[in-house]
């Protein structure tokens, strides 16, 4: 993968391509921001631009450096993580061994740091001291969702490249192009904050199912309350789809959000695009009161899961409050 096709993070690329084209790379870089903003595809991929021979702003795909990099035979990319809780002084020393050992010659060499925030204090001024004195030519990419924890000599010796979180239109997007069902994707992008978060949901096996469950729901629970009882207990509760109350409860606030949104003339924000026809013909059967009322019935129905209610209990009495209105 090349930057270009990394999603989003114009910011954070337009500073790496540029200091690809000019040729003044730094020794040290800090990528901050949320995790499952694509922190990890891009020091990836810009580690693969700085090893590529083609000597453009990004990789090429083409030379034996990119082939190389892409099969993992990339022997000068090394990489760290915590042990446990931290990245401790031993993990250092052993990264500053292994670099002096292949320090011979020109070819560069490129270490990745993840959550460099977890760095034990030791460990951080062991770093500090090899920032100060770089074997030439090394590139350090630290990864942290929290610079501000970072030491902040450790800070100002590497070059800041901020990430964005992503807006749902972006992480949708990118997800499509993924070639992830662009009715699961709209649900995905709206519960998580970040591409990683909305792949996980999409992923779990039953995501699919709940969001037909909840379609239903949505259906009978206005007018048809012994159908929605019957549908909640056959199709949720005596089903292994009951392990994930919250999941459930989340989609159906979004089921109702739809209906606010269609009032308000947003067609293109509703997530449920699939229910549409059936969205049109209904969104004016309640006043946007209505609908907000339902939300904040199915609101208070995860407070009381969480609260230790039972999730038979609280959803069977959130079908009565939504009935009522």
């Amino acid at each position: 993968m090349s930057m270009e096709q990394v999603a989003g993070q114009w910011k954070a690329k337009r500073i790496l391509k540029h200091a690809l084209q000019s040729g003044k790379v730094s020794h040290a870089y800090l990528f901050n921001g949320p995790s499952g903003t694509g922190r990890m595809a891009l020091a990836r991929a810009f580690a693969k631009a700085l090893f590529c021979t083609s000597g453009g702003d990004d990789a090429c795909d083409q030379c034996l450096e990119c082939r190389k990099f892409e099969n993992g035979n990339q022997p000068d990319l090394l990489r760290i993580e915590p042990d446990g809780q931290s990245i401790k002084i031993e993990q250092i020393r052993d990264l500053q061994r292994e670099l002096a050992y292949r320090g011979s010659g020109t070819k560069r060499k490129i270490y990745i740091i993840e959550r460099a925030e977890k760095m034990t204090i030791q460990a951080a001024n062991s770093l500090l001291k090899f920032l100060e004195e770089p074997l030439s030519p090394v590139v350090a990419i630290l990864i942290t969702d929290n610079g501000q924890a970072v030491l902040p000599t450790i800070r100002s010796r590497a070059q800041w490249v901020p990430f964005l979180p992503f807006s749902p239109n972006e992480m949708l997007q990118a997800l499509i192009d993924e070639g992830i069902s662009p009715t699961l994707a709209r649900a995905a992008v709206q519960l998580s904050s970040g591409l990683d978060g909305a792949r996980e949901i999409i992923q779990q096996n039953q995501f699919a199912e709940i969001r037909n469950v909840v379609i239903q729901l949505g259906k009978e629970s206005l007018t048809r309350f012994t159908a929605a009882m019957i549908s909640i207990q056959q199709q949720y509760i005596k089903t292994d789809l009951a392990n994930n109350p919250q999941l459930l409860l989340s989609l159906l606030v979004l089921w109702f959000k739809d209906m606010i949104q269609f009032q308000a003339g947003r067609q293109e924000s509703i997530v449920y695009i699939d229910q549409l026809e059936w969205i049109s013909k209904h969104a004016f059967s309640r006043p946007i009161e209505g609908w907000v009322a339902c939300i904040e019935h199915t609101l208070e129905a995860g407070k009381r899961i969480r609260s230790n209610v039972a999730p038979q209990l609280a959803l069977e009495q959130l079908l009565v409050n939504l009935q009522e209105g």
